[in-house]
């Protein structure tokens, strides 16, 4: 029979392990609809990327890793990560992927309700995307803007 105080190290060891898994396999499903995603229109790419490194972070050093230096996701993660940013392509494509989708929805004629939520969720969504910077270059490009236009 183990000690009893023994066993709280071993549940509190296990529990990590336990969280560990999880906080991975959400990532890894998180990377999967980002999949799903760049492969499909309406469907957002980035965010679910964004999640898969926050879950990463959290469990695996070397999934983090990997996302962070994939050749074709790994430049906007990083960005997002350093600096909250977001390129305006990026922007460009989220704003074209989400009228697409609500055009998609308003064909099908949904009760009013639905029209009016889902466009209030996509117009805040919208604001908040919008005023993300566009990155380090833009962020200093604007500063030096200030600066110079501030003595005048």
């Amino acid at each position: 029979m183990r000690e009893p105080h023994l066993q709280a190290p071993l549940r509190e060891a296990h529990g990590a392990r336990l969280r560990r898994w999880a906080w991975t396999a959400a990532g890894a499903l998180m990377v999967l609809l980002g999949i799903i995603g760049a492969m499909l229109p309406v469907m957002p790419t980035t965010i679910f990327l964004i999640l898969a490194l926050a879950c990463f972070s959290r469990a695996s050093p070397r999934l983090e890793h990997w996302l962070l230096h994939h050749p074709r996701f790994g430049p906007p993660l990083r960005q997002w990560r350093e600096h909250r940013a977001v390129s305006r392509r990026g922007k460009a494509m989220a704003c074209l992927g989400m009228a697409i989708g609500f055009v998609a929805m308003c064909l099908g004629h949904p009760p009013w309700w639905v029209v009016a939520m889902v466009g209030a969720m996509e117009l805040a969504v919208l604001v908040y995307l919008l005023r993300r910077p566009e990155g380090p270059a833009a962020s200093r490009a604007e500063s030096a803007r200030k600066d110079g236009s501030g003595g005048q």
